[in-house]
């Protein structure tokens, strides 16, 4: 298997997501768990997200170059194939709205998942 950035871009780094207030104003900063060298801010938090996805494309093709070591997702947090079903009503409703978000349909259940379930 050949790890380039293809290979890298498949794996399942998880992004976090944080509000930040600075003198009154509201902006967004995204970055990669296991990179926190890789970040990027904005006015919202879809822009924050499409721009630390570009840094991180950045950060893999420069890395590549260099042949330097590229971490992957720790095993514990390493992802799992699983099977569903989801009618197909849901599914579009779905990929309309994190086609602005850029992440992938795991990723959104993932995390509306998991924010469901800290609620409770």
């Amino acid at each position: 298997m050949q790890k380039d950035l293809s290979y890298y871009m498949d794996l399942d780094y998880e992004i976090v997501i944080k509000r930040i207030k600075k003198d009154d104003k509201i902006s967004w900063l995204a970055y990669y768990k296991d990179f926190k060298n890789v970040n990027s801010e904005g006015e919202s938090a879809s822009e924050a997200l499409y721009s630390v996805r570009e840094a991180f494309v950045e950060y893999i093709e420069s890395a590549l170059a260099k042949k330097q070591h590229i971490l992957e997702p720790n095993e514990q947090e390493k992802a799992v194939r699983i099977n569903i079903s989801v009618n197909a009503a849901a599914l579009k409703k779905i990929d309309a709205y994190i086609e602005s978000l850029h992440i992938s349909r795991s990723a959104f259940l993932q995390k509306s998942a998991l924010e469901e379930i800290e609620k409770n």
